[in-house]
């Protein structure tokens, strides 16, 4: 004969795989880790630094005089 298995068990621990599948799916599809945030934080942060340093300014006449 084959193993006794309870139904009820079995249906949770089936409904848990599934459930673990879909969130390692969203994970990997919209998740980034904590490393990957600080990497484009600081290409933003050298960006910025960048284009500010490199600014024309205002052009008051005035106060070239």
């Amino acid at each position: 004969m084959g193993e006794v298995i309870n139904l009820r068990s079995y249906r949770k621990q089936k409904l848990r795989a599934a459930k673990e599948e879909a969130a390692s799916e969203n994970r990997t599809r919209t998740g980034r880790t904590k490393a990957e945030r600080k990497r484009d934080d600081r290409e933003v942060q050298s960006t910025v630094a960048f284009l500010d340093g490199r600014q024309l300014d205002s052009g008051n006449d005035e106060e070239a005089s």
